[in-house]
């Protein structure tokens, strides 16, 4: 009984020091990594259609004119939270559409999304909304970038 006891133990000893070992081998022979930042320094704009107010604030005292989304990296994404206010007198639904790409080819790895669920706003009442841009990790060639947000609402 004792041999197999000294023989789990013993090979538990050569697993610990052949874990210890890999260990430090990889520590000091690190594989190759390469990463791409994509940052940007401009700003998107954002325009509405009348009656509908963008503000920065849950009391929508600041309008949001622009987002500036700081630095992405391939693959990854950035969420800003902004608060729309039906500012006109009947029930409005919004949708959104993105345009003025630049460059153009930015539309093909780059997305914006919301979480806004299409229910239907009352006037003055506010939906507090997320949105997500989010960067392909095939993107390539992009430095920075620029587009446009429009918000339409829909009675």
């Amino acid at each position: 009984m004792k041999s197999k006891e000294y023989m789990i133990t013993g090979a538990m000893l050569i697993l610990i020091t052949y874990t210890l070992s890999l260990s430090i081998v990889s520590q000091a022979f690190s594989a190759e990594q390469t990463s791409t930042t994509l940052s940007n320094s401009g700003t998107i704009q954002i325009q509405t259609t009348q009656g509908i107010g963008i503000y920065s604030n849950q009391q929508c005292t600041t309008e949001q004119l622009s987002i500036t989304w700081g630095t992405l990296e391939p693959g990854g994404n950035q969420s800003v939270i902004c608060y729309i206010k039906n500012e006109g007198n009947t029930e409005t639904v919004f949708s959104m559409q993105t345009s003025n790409w630049e460059p153009s080819n930015a539309a093909d790895y780059i997305t914006l999304s919301w979480d806004y669920d299409g229910q239907a706003i009352n006037p003055e009442d506010t939906v507090e909304i997320t949105f997500t841009l989010s960067v392909s990790p095939e993107i390539t060639g992009i430095t920075s970038f620029n587009f446009d947000i429009t918000l339409i609402g829909s009675t």
